[in-house]
């Protein structure tokens, strides 16, 4: 009984980070992913990581063991959020897209996160997903979760990094990192709905019987989608350069942490 007293602490720590990693990673944090599966993963994933780092570190079961497990959960929190970042590139170039079209008022329901997303991003997104589940990104994910403990152990110094500065700055790139992703994903529609605005007006000018708002709407529309599909045969490789962005920028993570 003493040997339990003594490991349920660490394993409610590795449950922590394991949880809060769960809830934000992508993939995993889909509401398709059943609750009751979610709770029973982090459990037996928690427990094969305890078996390899719980026995190493003394918990402490005093007044410190709040904030052991407020940094444990924030842990989880970062590497999850970093990896999301990711994810919503494809969301955020799909609305600057649909804008541009004339689709920004036809969102969906998204069934990934249950929110309203832009129809062309949520096209994109389940792509995405397809592309990551192929090139098993998920056990890549994993790996990256339960390696991290290797780089911020049970007795990490988590709140001391984060007061430095080095995490915040760190998500302040990587955030600028991704928007500027998205930008240039949507740039090749953009520039092109822009220079379709542009004869539209010349047509105005010219030939002011036509009702350029009348007309305008459906060609946008049909121009836009022939643009997608001469864009649709690159998307895979572009799936693969943001994942490999991904996987690098939680290396990064895990180096900013252990400094």
């Amino acid at each position: 009984m003493d040997l339990i007293m003594q490991l349920v602490p660490g394993f409610m720590l590795v449950l922590s980070r394991m949880t809060a990693f769960l809830v934000v990673a992508p993939v995993f944090s889909s509401r398709t992913f059943p609750r009751t599966l979610k709770i029973g993963f982090a459990f037996f994933l928690s427990l094969i990581v305890f078996l390899n780092v719980g026995f190493d570190t003394a918990v402490p079961t005093d007044g410190t063991y709040i904030i052991a497990l407020f940094k444990e959960i924030l842990a989880g929190l970062l590497i999850g959020f970093a990896a999301s970042l990711f994810f919503s590139i494809v969301q955020v170039s799909g609305s600057l897209m649909d804008m541009q079209m004339g689709l920004g008022v036809a969102n969906i329901v998204d069934p990934m996160t249950g929110v309203s997303a832009p129809m062309l991003g949520n096209l994109k997104y389940m792509l995405q997903i397809l592309v990551f589940l192929s090139i098993n990104g998920h056990h890549y994910l994993l790996s990256a979760i339960m390696d991290s403990y290797k780089w911020l152990p049970l007795d990490n110094t988590l709140f001391a990094d984060i007061a430095s500065g080095s995490v915040t700055q760190f998500l302040s790139r990587t955030f600028a990192d991704t928007f500027l992703m998205a930008l240039q994903i949507s740039a090749p529609m953009v520039v092109a709905m822009f220079l379709i605005d542009l004869g539209l007006a010349l047509l105005s000018r010219a030939a002011p019987q036509y009702q350029v708002f009348v007309i305008g709407i459906p060609i946008k529309i049909l121009l836009g989608l022939a643009i997608l599909l001469l864009l649709l045969p690159a998307f895979s490789a572009l799936f693969q350069m943001i994942f490999d962005q991904m996987f690098s920028a939680l290396d990064k993570l895990f180096v900013v942490l252990k400094a």
